[in-house]
């Protein structure tokens, strides 16, 4: 049975990528015969050792994959190296969580060896759990993010009866059966009184965005409104360019409700469960919400739309943009900009500009166990900015914000290439900002 399951997952891992480009979503799991096995193991452990040497490498030491239109030739066989020791590292992630799994099945009818695992954890916290500052560590390492939620798919699947899950969306899929999604409404509140839904209130809702800084900052903003407890919150700022036109930006903040799973039904859409859902590859009501938002503020399927989104904002974002190939997201989404957000798995068509900032020591983005794709429309910006502290490596007023002003200073090429592709959403001369409340509903 065991070497059955293991068979699935190592085809699994072989189909990923193919899989993701024919569908969109996670792989599914097959079974493969014995030789396919040995083929594909093979196969994995030759590209290894080979690839890195064919592109110019030695054997312990394989060069980052590099973001340039020159020399097409190398960039592919870095991408191919890359891609190869991706598959490796989900194979052994999956295995030892495979293992584990084993491993505790045959040790719980054993009362000994319950007790001898049981001893060890409580000596190994009682000789550490003084000594280790936890938060920090998991800050100042947070691979080991990558690492156990890389087993979960393994750990899952070596449970009786439990189907065979091959990766980290296929997880989550499994795990979003816990969430009812439901159906959304998108409503126009009044806005502080003025009997319409723009807000005047702060400055970044009010000037056109010129650069990182004033984009960022809008949805820093926008992030401050939508507390825990509230509705949903986004904005649309409409900004009119010189010639009359008009382009959009969407302001998506991130996670507000920490609902557990199976728990009683959340109207909130900005909630674990939307979190879930869109890990697992999922359209979800949020996303269809904010296409109704963009709808209100006058957006048609030609304008040009911009998605800044932190956090599950940001893979809200990804997500919304994967789906304009299908018409499910109807709009004309040229960019997309996520702060904090685990959108490695997320298959964005190459007509949209991705810029993905990530921090360092910020946990999130490692919640897919998956590196960002190395692709010519994405580029991703990793900034070290360390207070010690899950929450504030993730904020945007104390980490990202500051990293998106620094942005407009830089003279790295593919982000200076982000800013010229983007220049139509930075040379605005007016802007009328929208706010928009979204909830689920039955």
């Amino acid at each position: 049975m065991s070497g059955n399951r293991c068979a699935q997952f190592i085809r699994t891992v072989e189909d990923r990528q193919r899989s993701q480009e024919q569908k969109g979503r996670r792989s599914q799991a097959r079974l493969m015969s014995k030789r396919g096995r040995k083929v594909a193991a093979a196969f994995v452990a030759t590209s290894v050792l080979v690839l890195p040497m064919a592109c110019g490498a030695s054997s312990s030491h394989i060069a980052p994959a590099v973001m340039s239109v020159q020399g097409g030739g190398i960039v592919a066989c870095h991408q191919a190296v890359d891609e190869t020791q991706a598959r490796t590292m989900d194979t052994l992630r999956w295995s030892l969580g495979f293992g584990l799994g084993i491993g505790l099945r045959a040790a719980a009818p054993n009362p000994l060896m319950v007790l001898a695992l049981a001893s060890t954890i409580v000596a190994t916290g009682a000789l550490v759990g003084d000594h280790v500052d936890w938060e920090q560590l998991i800050t100042e390492h947070p691979g080991i993010i990558d690492f156990l939620v890389g087993m979960a798919p393994g750990l899952i699947s070596s449970v009786p009866g439990a189907p065979m899950v091959g990766d980290v969306p296929g997880a989550a899929d499994l795990l979003g059966d816990w969430y009812e999604d439901g159906t959304f409404t998108t409503t126009a509140p009044d806005v502080n009184g003025t009997g319409n839904n723009i807000d005047t209130s702060d400055g970044s809702m009010t000037v056109p965005p010129r650069g990182f800084g004033d984009l960022i900052s809008g949805l820093d903003y926008r992030n401050g409104e939508a507390n825990q407890g509230k509705p949903d919150e986004i904005d649309v700022r409409v900004i009119t360019t010189p010639d009359g036109t008009k382009v959009y930006v969407a302001d998506i903040p991130g996670t507000k409700e920490m609902n557990i799973p199976g728990g009683q039904f959340s109207p909130f859409l900005n909630d674990m469960g939307t979190s879930v859902h869109v890990l697992g590859g999922d359209t979800t009501a949020r996303q269809h919400a904010i296409g109704r938002a963009l709808e209100l503020a006058g957006a048609g399927a030609s304008d040009p739309v911009m998605l800044v989104g932190h956090s599950q904002g940001g893979m809200v974002a990804a997500q919304a943009a994967h789906d304009t190939t299908g018409g499910v997201f109807p709009y004309n989404v040229t960019h997309v900009v996520a702060l904090g957000s685990p959108i490695g798995n997320t298959d964005i068509p190459p007509g949209v500009q991705v810029l993905a900032l990530e921090n360092a020591h910020d946990i999130v983005p490692h919640l897919d166990a998956s590196d960002n794709p190395d692709r010519p429309n994405h580029t991703t910006v990793t900034f070290d900015s360390q207070f010690g502290s899950i929450g504030q490596n993730h904020a945007i007023g104390s980490a990202y914000l500051p990293a998106a002003e620094a942005l407009d200073r830089s003279t790295d090429g593919s982000v200076r290439a982000f800013r010229d592709s983007a220049n139509v959403f930075f040379n605005g001369e007016s802007v009328e900002s929208r706010v928009y409340e979204l909830n689920r509903v039955r």
